[in-house]
């Protein structure tokens, strides 16, 4: 959903964008690079670094793109112009999601060079994307139709899936250093702190640079539409939307001038005044669900057109179901809602006693 309160939001590089293959320098050291990706939400925003390690003069990426040859052709094209000759001497990946990790190998290959990410991530990725997790095949549909998602088209689409990651992430770097919440990474000679969150991805690493007033923020906090929070087939009980909002709490000692840089939308200023709007927007619609769980029991798929306002393709669909999913755990884990197994098979949630 966009942001109804996007104007209390300044966005100091106006309509500024960098086209795929080029990049825009926002401070000296500081390039941004903007990846095509297949869905629509059509791209990502990459982040280049100058930097120093062992002596030797280079780059640090945060993040990759997926793993496409559209993606890679514009890798090289910035290889190509937009290095000053230097080599790439780290790539920094926020999450496991595959807009984030899919050319890590071929990137961490290409330049000799090491990935830095979380453990569970890492690990993660690497069982995705040998197999599937969360995103498609028997379990994802099972757990789907679980949640009263019966359309028999749906199901065998996303029975149809259990490729998606791997496709997307055909690789994962055999090595690679870890991230940890607090360490403090020296990029270029200034200290960057990771600030772990939870909700979106198992261990999501956003990076803040005090003296710069710069936070990469990854998908925890993005201008214009709210991050998806989902529940998925290998956690069903999980309770993501606290564990969302708690980490949102973490940012807000930043100073207020921090320029954040989202990894999808635009460069901006109001940390601050963005995460009361994205906890103003989860507060009202675990308002909504409440409200229609009194009305009568329901199930997540029941309750998609009242939390999304918009048609939605399978790919939005399987996102929406976790994101409803999600809603319903974290009332039900707050013991706000009860949840009973029908006869038919699927969840339904009703007023707690």
């Amino acid at each position: 959903m966009a942001n109804p309160r996007e104007h209390e939001l300044d966005y100091p590089l106006g309509d500024a964008l960098p086209l795929p293959g080029e990049v825009l320098e926002i401070q000296p050291g500081l390039r941004w690079v903007r990846m095509g990706l297949p869905f629509a939400l059509d791209h990502i925003n990459l982040w280049l670094l100058r930097d120093e390690i062992d002596g030797r003069g280079g780059w640090t990426i945060v993040d990759c793109g997926i793993s496409s040859d559209a993606t890679r052709v514009c890798w090289e094209q910035v290889f190509a112009h937009h290095l000053d000759g230097l080599p790439v001497l780290r790539v920094i990946v926020t999450h496991f999601h595959p807009d984030h990790m899919g050319l890590a190998a071929w990137l961490t290959e290409r330049w000799q060079c090491r990935l830095w990410i979380s453990a569970t991530d890492y690990n993660l990725a690497r069982v995705a994307s040998a197999s599937t997790v969360g995103m498609g095949g028997e379990t994802a549909a099972a757990f789907f139709g679980s949640h009263g998602l019966t359309d028999p088209d749906s199901l065998a689409k996303i029975r149809g899936r259990a490729s998606y990651y791997p496709s997307m992430v055909p690789s994962i770097p055999a090595r690679y250093r870890r991230l940890m919440d607090g360490m403090l990474i020296d990029i270029g000679g200034q200290p960057w702190r990771c600030m772990v969150g939870y909700g979106h991805a198992p261990e999501h690493i956003s990076l803040f640079c005090e003296e710069r007033q710069l936070l990469i923020s990854g998908d925890m906090l993005l201008p214009r539409i709210s991050t998806n929070v989902s529940v998925v087939d290998v956690e069903p009980e999980a309770d993501p939307l606290t564990l969302y909002l708690d980490s949102l709490e973490r940012l807000l000692p930043l100073p207020r001038e921090t320029l954040v840089l989202p990894s999808h939308g635009k460069p901006f200023r109001g940390l601050h005044a963005r995460v009361d709007q994205l906890q103003e927007h989860h507060r009202e619609r675990l308002d909504e669900v409440r409200a229609a769980c009194a009305e009568k029991p329901c199930h997540a798929a029941e309750l998609l057109d009242l939390l999304f306002k918009r048609k939605l393709d399978l790919h939005q669909t399987t996102f929406a179901m976790g994101e409803s999913v999600a809603h319903l755990n974290a009332l039900w884990r707050a013991r706000k809602l009860k949840r009973h197994l029908d006869a038919d098979g699927v969840y339904r949630f009703s007023p707690a006693d």
